[in-house]
């Protein structure tokens, strides 16, 4: 099921790019950004095999991508910093999210901020969602954005480069990422739990 929704995924993205160009690229990075699955691991390899055919610019591709995931990541970081605090101090509890974790995450991101963000941009599955906690600590923002856009090159770069060099085989990339994508959603759902087994402990 989770293969057949990948190929929809895949199949989707090479319409929108296929049909409008570069702003499909920074429509789909923007989207992936803000917290809604697309695949930039299907996204920037396919704009890379383009450059292969030479029908894009390689270094205007990785620039659309960044600049496509940064502003996404501004909308994630600002529904955090405006919504999302209130939001969690009011109904956190129902949902095992206490006053003294929110302290814990501010002063996560205050004293860690720059690294958690600009590593959070190399990770699948963590660089989808980073934004929103970083936007509920109010991270500083002009420090989100140059780690923000700074991890989100070197990703966009790399993958872009790595269509291009797999040519007419870029989808083969998709499958070599697929098992380490699914690691790196094993290990969240893994801390998810050790987080409210730890809270269900403590209430009782």
């Amino acid at each position: 099921m989770i293969t057949n929704l990948i190929d929809l995924l895949a199949k989707f993205v090479i319409a929108v790019i296929g049909f409008t160009g570069y702003s499909g690229i920074f429509f789909l990075m923007f989207v992936e950004s803000c917290g809604i699955p697309m695949p930039s691991e299907i996204i920037m390899p396919f704009s890379g095999f383009l450059v292969n055919l030479g029908q894009f610019n390689f270094w205007l591709v990785a620039i659309i991508g960044a600049l496509g995931n940064l502003g996404g990541s501004l909308l994630a970081y600002w529904l955090g910093a405006k919504g999302g605090r209130p939001l969690i101090e009011k109904y956190g509890k129902y949902i095992l999210i206490s006053k003294h974790d929110l302290d814990t995450a501010d002063y996560w991101f205050l004293r860690y901020g720059n690294l958690t963000v600009f590593f959070g941009r190399l990770l699948p599955v963590v660089r989808t969602y980073i934004s929103f906690p970083a936007g509920i600590s109010k991270m500083n923002l002009k420090k989100f954005i140059i780690y923000t856009f700074t991890g989100a090159f070197l990703w966009s770069t790399l993958f872009a480069w790595l269509g291009v060099k797999m040519g007419s085989n870029w989808e083969l990339i998709r499958t070599k990422l697929h098992n380490f994508d699914l690691l790196m959603l094993i290990i969240v759902i893994i801390l998810i739990v050790w987080y409210v087994v730890r809270h269900l402990r403590k209430t009782k």
